[in-house]
């Protein structure tokens, strides 16, 4: 019953923000686009997207490496079937599955795993925030689309400074943390203040086997990697729809410099951070083509722009989910089995690891 008020509250924002997305769509010229566009960028875009998850494995292969040095293999399969059901689940849900299954494939427990999950995302929350801040700079008019983005990249830094404060806190003073939690969020949401109880715990004994030097050094080279492959991937993607090639006038061509796929990359990391349905439909085309309209006239944005939003969804839809089946099927793993056992807490005690 409480994953069906989940999935209908999620899918009622997803159509709101749909709707807004969509509100002002040129169709005619979206269809001319996508029937014009060069699909052969598809391929190398493809190829950049796996690059992105090798290096998002191997930065969290960094953070785990204080507690246990886990093989390419299982943290593999533990990150693409976790990416894969981060994307599907409602309300990024999904995000507790990473830790579940690292815990089935090493001596690594959940609750330490989660922790760091949450590193990891603060490290992105703050490193998007404030790139987003450095690109703004570079963005001389002052248009209401550029103060609603500079509102939610102060937002997210203060969001995720935040969490990271409030960690610190705990690793100080880790009871009185612990009962912060559970006296606010324990009183709206019990089960979800167990869980950042668990995550707090897990944060205060992870500080005492942080990684080495050299492999934390390889965590934030990583980060550099995975954000940077990801704007120019972006940008690349953009140049199939130039119109180039067709005769169709309603096509109106569209292309990224570097600069704007990282301006788009960022406003879009700041509006997934809206809970929204599986797959994240309509979140993502509606901060794709905010981020389009800060230097893109909005004919071309609620055209070709739409378009690029829509093949850049579908991409990174594919690749996750396509990895994410590839590898459920390899090592003979269910979906629903997973979210089972997520949902009963199970899987925390270390176990012996499988294929």
């Amino acid at each position: 019953m409480k994953r069906a008020v989940k999935l209908v509250a999620s899918v009622l924002v997803t159509l709101l923000i749909s709707w807004w997305a969509f509100r002002n769509t040129d169709w005619r010229s979206q269809w001319a686009s996508l029937r014009s566009a060069n699909y052969l960028y598809v391929l190398p875009y493809f190829g950049i997207l796996t690059l992105i998850h090798v290096f998002r494995t191997l930065r969290w292969g960094c953070l785990l490496s204080g507690i246990e040095r886990v093989p390419f293999r299982p943290l593999n399969q533990a990150s693409g079937i976790g990416f894969m059901m981060l994307l599907v689940m409602p309300f990024r849900l999904g995000e507790f599955a990473r830790p579940y299954l690292i815990a089935q494939r090493s001596s690594i427990r959940s609750s330490a795993a989660m922790t760091s999950v949450v590193l990891e995302r603060i490290t992105d929350g703050i490193f998007v925030a404030t790139l987003l801040r450095v690109l703004l700079f570079f963005i001389p008019t002052e248009t209401p689309e550029v103060r609603y983005v500079k509102l939610g990249s102060t937002l997210m830094f203060a969001f995720f400074g935040s969490g990271l404060l409030f960690l610190l806190f705990a690793r100080w003073q880790h009871d009185r943390a612990v009962h912060l939690v559970r006296i606010t969020v324990g009183r709206f949401v019990p089960a979800l203040a167990d869980k950042m109880a668990d995550v707090v715990d897990g944060f205060v004994g992870a500080m005492g086997q942080l990684p080495k030097a050299k492999q934390l050094t390889g965590f934030f080279l990583y980060t550099f990697a995975y954000w940077g492959l990801n704007g120019a991937g972006m940008a690349l993607l953009s140049r199939a729809f130039s119109c180039a090639g067709t005769l169709d006038a309603s096509c109106q061509p569209m292309t990224l410099t570097l600069f704007q796929g990282y301006v788009v990359m960022t406003v879009l990391v700041v509006g997934l951070m809206i809970p929204a349905a599986p797959g994240m439909m309509g979140t993502f085309q509606a901060a794709t083509t905010v981020g389009m309209s800060l230097f893109l006239p909005a004919s071309v944005v609620n055209s070709s722009g739409l378009a690029y939003a829509n093949v850049t969804w579908l991409c990174q839809t594919v690749q996750q989910v396509g990895f994410g089946l590839l590898l459920l099927s390899l090592g003979h793993l269910s979906f629903r089995d997973i979210a089972t056992k997520m949902d009963k807490g199970e899987g925390d005690e270390a176990s012996a690891p499988t294929a």
